[in-house]
């Protein structure tokens, strides 16, 4: 093959992905709230972060605080979200960079979701923080400052490192990358991918992810903008550079842990050292990995109800 025609080759590629990217990218409208109540947002940064809220408006605020993934939302909150608010004003925000938040093309941070949560916390009362895997630590950091003012903590599965440690700047910059990242990203998000991701680690039991929640964080993937935070969790830029053990001794508020006792990412012998450490309760899920709030949702409210003081 000559020159001329592999460049008309290489032209024609790259036409056809540019416009096979166009076509499966949603607007930010398309999206529908994951979670029922009334929708809100906060202004953070020149950002529109979206939230729900749930519950009677004098009830104790419980914010819960979904984990970084590339389909990450606040749907993550789904099967408990309706019956916390029973008893709690719940709010649950999309971060910035997922769900039905703004997505501007930042490269995202550790340090820029700590900030986040500093800021956004402190807009409630004293709130109760349920958070799970890397933002959990987040949490962990705004408590650990003296000036952190939160009632108490109830972390799932935490972790500081949930990408490539040390971080690779290559493949952050490559998923950002117009064209090639976006169908790369793309293939990431596909729903075989999600599907994969979701029965390797997220949960014990596959029956557990309905089809239609398959299709939401499909669709939570292709909103125009939806790679530039995962591509910071993928390539380790989210990796929160601190001791979680240190944070959550520091912090003057009630901790408790919530672990699935089949978690390989981040197994249950790691949860218990960290229980040791910071001298807080530790409970463990049978039968879960990452989720245990959405595969045992029942026995989850009952953790709530025991450990959220």
């Amino acid at each position: 093959m000559n020159r001329t025609r592999l460049l008309g080759g290489l032209t024609l590629g790259a036409g056809a992905l540019a416009a096979w990217t166009r076509r499966s990218r949603l607007e930010a409208d398309a999206l529908a709230p994951a979670l029922d109540g009334t929708q809100e947002t906060y202004r953070w940064r020149g950002i529109d972060v979206a939230y729900t809220v749930a519950g009677d408006p004098d009830a104790p605020p419980v914010v819960l605080v979904h984990g970084a993934n590339a389909a990450g939302s606040s749907g993550e909150w789904r099967a408990i979200f309706e019956g916390l608010a029973e008893d709690y004003r719940v709010i649950a925000p999309d971060l910035p960079g997922f769900g039905r938040s703004d997505r501007p093309a930042l490269r995202y941070s550790a340090a820029l979701y700590t900030d986040f949560l500093r800021e956004f916390l402190a807009a409630f009362d004293r709130p109760r923080v349920i958070a799970s895997s890397l933002s959990a630590a987040y949490v962990a950091d705004v408590a650990a400052d003296p000036d952190g003012d939160l009632r108490s903590l109830l972390l799932v599965v935490p972790t500081t490192v949930a990408g490539p440690d040390p971080p690779k700047p290559w493949l952050r910059e490559l998923l950002r990358s117009p064209i090639l990242g976006e169908t790369l990203f793309r293939l990431i998000a596909s729903k075989p991918s999600i599907r994969y991701f979701n029965a390797d680690h997220g949960y014990y039991s596959p029956d557990a992810v309905a089809d239609e929640w398959i299709d939401y964080e499909w669709r939570t993937a292709h909103v125009a903008g939806a790679r530039f935070a995962p591509a910071s969790f993928l390539s380790g830029h989210l990796n929160a550079d601190m001791s979680l053990a240190d944070a959550l001794t520091a912090a003057d508020v009630p901790v408790s842990l919530v672990w699935g006792r089949e978690t390989e990412l981040t197994p249950l012998s790691a949860g218990r050292d960290l229980a040791t450490t910071a001298e807080c309760p530790l409970v463990v899920f049978d039968r879960a990995k990452l989720l245990p709030h959405v595969e045992h949702p029942d026995a989850f409210l009952d953790v709530v109800a025991d450990h959220l003081v």
